[in-house]
């Protein structure tokens, strides 16, 4: 959504005040948010908190004095896409009429760009065949999507289905909505975060991969139209919007997972991304009950887990599935590139993405470096959200889309 402009339209419910966290994510991600508020909305959410976050001012009027022209005409040419949030069963029913009665409507009317309403409501509202016969004809317009409403718990205390869907899903959906659909048929595997491998019930091997960067790659392949699925260890992350989620603990569980996605022979996928970082041991026999604390010394016995990518590397008979692997080291410079090198002949890659641990690992930012068998593509340091574009670009040219 970087440079792009959304008008975000806050009608009058007592979720209005999660359109302030909406525009915050919209302006965190890039985009230039022009808030649109009804009367009503003034009521649950003020006007300078909305204009605080998206520093513009709030427009409300369309007949305001100071402003020479049609207000929802000007502000349609201004906006790539125009977000409802919330979207009551009041201006639902006047967006599916067609009405033009106040800012918000008008300005849904001649948007040149797409439409989306989140709507929030008491749940007898929302199953009302008023409301269902409207939701329906606004389907059949296709003119403005719809996302949720949701199952859970409602301002008055009581639970059901019309609880708006979170800001968080609502940014996802704006953003694939705003981006090329330029992976459209692709079917796309990545895997992400730590293997643990366990010691006993209580005790594991882990590392500190956290999981953001695999995610990131998911997130955005899914809004650029692929068919993502993701491979995940354990991990807090929420599961992209679009994707396909696969929960694992331990390498094998992992490997497991790869196999039954990709197919015996790899042809259910176009494309991996192994961003995961595969515990390379696991302890021979965990413990089935806890390990006392009863000696000075303790030792374990490791043996050697499968290398996960290097194996489908292997079976891989042409170019498909293309294949992109990660390097992450200690040693920066030449000692991380050369590493790279060898990684990208031995498991038999297409490119690798090298990573210094101190620039990637638990952070929201990475610097890499692409490594091919041409040479090296290195990075400025940025969001991980943004180096997975890059990464999906570099993907694209050799799935020769």
């Amino acid at each position: 959504m970087k440079g792009a402009t959304i008008a975000l339209c806050v009608t009058g419910s007592i979720a209005a005040y999660k359109a302030v966290e909406l525009a915050r994510l919209l302006v965190l991600a890039g985009a230039k948010v022009i808030p649109v508020m009804t009367v009503s909305a003034a009521r649950f959410v003020g006007p300078l908190t909305l204009a605080g976050i998206c520093g513009e001012p709030v427009v409300t009027d369309m007949w305001d004095a100071s402003f020479a022209g049609e207000m929802h005409l000007a502000l349609a040419r201004r906006a790539d896409a125009v977000a409802v949030v919330p979207a009551t069963a009041d201006v639902l029913a006047r967006l599916a009429q067609g009405r033009a009665d106040d800012l918000v409507t008008a300005l849904a009317l001649c948007a040149r760009g797409p439409v989306l309403a989140a709507p929030a409501m008491h749940p007898q509202m929302w199953h009302h065949p008023a409301t269902q016969r409207n939701v329906a004809e606004l389907a059949s317009q296709g003119r403005v999507r719809l996302i949720g409403p949701d199952h859970g718990e409602l301002a008055s205390g009581e639970a059901g289905l019309g609880r708006m869907v979170d800001p968080a899903t609502i940014a996802a959906v704006l953003a694939a909505m705003l981006s090329p659909n330029d992976f459209a048929g692709v079917r796309l595997v990545v895997t992400a975060g730590p293997t643990l491998e366990d010691i006993d019930p209580v005790r594991f091997l882990g590392n500190r991969s956290s999981g953001r960067m695999g995610f990131a790659v998911a997130q955005r392949a899914a809004e650029r139209g692929a068919d993502v699925t993701l491979i995940a260890g354990p991990v807090t992350l929420p599961t992209p919007h679009g994707v396909r989620r696969v929960d694992v603990r331990g390498a094998i569980a992992m490997r497991e997972a790869l196999w039954q996605t990709l197919g015996p022979d790899l042809s259910n996928a176009d494309a991996l991304v192994m961003a995961a970082a595969v515990a390379d041991y696991r302890p021979l026999e965990p413990s089935g009950s806890k390990v006392k604390k009863s000696h000075e010394h303790l030792t374990v016995e490791l043996v050697k887990n499968p290398d996960l990518l290097a194996e489908i590397g292997a079976a891989r008979a042409g170019t498909r599935p293309v294949l992109v692997g990660f390097a992450v080291e200690t040693e920066p410079g030449e000692a991380l590139l050369a590493y790279a090198r060898r990684k990208l002949a031995q498991k038999r890659v297409d490119f690798v993405v090298a990573n210094d641990a101190s620039e990637s690992l638990g952070l929201e930012d990475n610097r890499a470096t692409l490594v091919t068998a041409d040479g090296t593509e290195p990075l400025a340091t940025m969001p991980k959200r943004e180096l997975a574009d890059v990464i999906l670009e570099r993907l694209r040219t050799r799935l020769v889309l």
